[in-house]
């Protein structure tokens, strides 16, 4: 699956799940242009996703974690724009365990189903 399918795909889940999403979102702030994969919105919350297709051969999890940080950097931009809170996470198409780094959560997308679901317990045990 190529990168670009994989975020409609990860797009698909959360609308499936009745969210409100757009896809792509481009923005411009004093530090630059930005883009978010995918931002997803319900009950007034605001997901701001970030998909990641990498394959077997990355050094998943060193590359996971920096995304993670550049991820939460165009998250805490986008907030400041929207003027309001928004949560960062990295969807994963590598099977791992769901975790949390740098204040981004990193889920598997063999796991984001489940995650979406339970949402809430999720928020309280990492945010």
């Amino acid at each position: 699956m190529k990168w670009q399918e994989f975020e409609e795909v990860v797009k698909r889940v959360f609308d499936e799940n009745g969210y409100k999403t757009c896809f792509r979102v481009v923005f411009k702030d004093s530090e630059g242009k930005s883009e978010i994969d995918v931002v997803a919105e319900k009950y007034g919350k605001i997901i701001a996703i970030d998909a990641k297709n990498y394959s077997g051969s990355w050094h998943r999890t060193s590359a996971i974690k920096n995304q993670a940080v550049k991820h939460i950097d165009r998250c805490i931009r986008y907030s400041r724009l929207k003027g309001t809170e928004v949560t960062p996470i990295i969807v994963s198409f590598i099977d791992d365990n769901i975790f949390f780094h740098s204040g981004c959560l990193v889920v598997p997308f063999e796991k984001l189903n489940d995650f979406i679901l339970n949402i809430h317990e999720y928020s309280m045990e990492f945010f």
